[in-house]
């Protein structure tokens, strides 16, 4: 069996750097994509240098994209963005993997701008949720708090309160964001260990029991 103080080391190390890889491995496999379409489609003329293809792929990728987005800015582009979804939701497994990027794609690209200080709310008899203040008031002289969704904050409700019905946090937009983005499994200023890593000796520890003496 190998130290409790090993298994934490790996943890750690686990926590760090499998997003590192994963994020590199996507990095890495749509520039392989880009690359191998325009090489197909010629659009790299004869003469032009191996090294020119990184800069050369950067710029096709920019400008397809900047295309597409255009589309999609009209009234054209809702309906191809509906057409998609209804196609890829219509295939097991492809969905899921749909859903979850196009979802982490609206979060990262939204930004945290429009969202002022995070706020404590009671919902109900003790129980508190994590709200936004958005800047903005009614005419009665109530706050206008985004109540976000969790892991998806592109959804959620819109609550019109006294100011005095919700408490303000000392904690940055960006801690509560990681916090309701994890579904509360996240945090971005201390992680712990996940269950199940850490031996039978902390525990021990932690209880002051000694271990069971061998014959």
């Amino acid at each position: 069996m190998l130290p409790s103080s090993w298994k934490r080391d790996f943890a750690s190390g686990l926590v760090i750097l499998v997003p590192i890889l994963a994020t590199a491995f996507v990095v890495v496999y749509i520039y392989t994509a880009i690359l191998g379409v325009a090489v197909a489609t010629n659009v790299f003329p004869d003469g032009i240098p191996t090294e020119a293809y990184v800069p050369l792929t950067l710029l096709f990728f920019a400008l397809l994209v900047l295309a597409v987005g255009y589309l999609m800015r009209t009234a054209v582009g809702d309906i191809v963005e509906g057409v998609l979804d209804d196609v890829f939701n219509r295939l097991p497994g492809l969905r899921i993997v749909y859903n979850a990027s196009k979802m982490a794609a609206e979060t990262a690209l939204s930004g945290t701008d429009e969202l002022q200080a995070p706020v404590k709310l009671e919902t109900w008899h003790g129980h508190r949720m994590t709200a936004f203040k958005t800047g903005k008031t009614t005419d009665d002289g109530r706050d206008v708090l985004f109540l976000p969704t969790s892991p998806n904050i592109t959804t959620g409700f819109v609550i019109e309160v006294e100011p005095h019905e919700y408490e303000v946090t000392d904690e940055r937009v960006e801690d509560a964001l990681t916090r309701v983005l994890s579904a509360g499994f996240g945090e971005s200023r201390e992680r712990e260990v996940p269950a199940g890593l850490v031996g039978d000796d902390e525990d021990e520890k932690e209880t002051g029991a000694e271990p069971d003496a061998e014959d």
